[in-house]
């Protein structure tokens, strides 16, 4: 048997903001925006075409807003993996994108953390060749 992860759930307040961010921040791809009537879409984004696990961005509804920029209750829940740390990081400079602290080194690479849209806590790494 052979499992993958396929998606995780990115609450947001509104689709187009998300997509927006996601490409202009973070260079990400719109894999799939699909009416499903009533508000709802089907949307997945990811780093590259051909990523095996994308972001399936929902438009949260109820008390799922209370959880807007507080889906892994304060703690960095999204490690954005890079080969090229100092042109991502120029990226999401250009792009306003909030920092927390400056860069790092670390035994495990080189890491900043950074937050999206809505405030949640990520980290950019390019880990350590080994």
């Amino acid at each position: 048997m052979i499992n993958s992860l396929a998606l995780i759930s990115f609450l947001t307040d509104d689709y187009d903001k998300a997509i927006r961010w996601f490409q202009t921040a973070l260079g990400f791809v719109l894999l799939e925006d699909t009416d499903m009537e009533n508000g709802k879409r089907w949307v997945r984004m990811a780093p590259h075409p051909t990523a095996e696990t994308a972001f399936l961005i929902a438009k949260a509804v109820g008390e799922q807003v209370d959880y807007i920029g507080r889906q892994a209750g304060g703690r960095v829940g999204h490690f954005l993996f890079t080969d090229d740390f100092d042109g991502m990081l120029a990226r999401m400079q250009n792009a306003g994108v909030t920092f927390r602290e400056a860069p790092r080194n670390e035994p495990y690479g080189k890491v900043v953390v950074f937050e999206d849209l809505h405030g949640n806590p990520w980290d950019l790494m390019q880990p350590t060749k080994t």
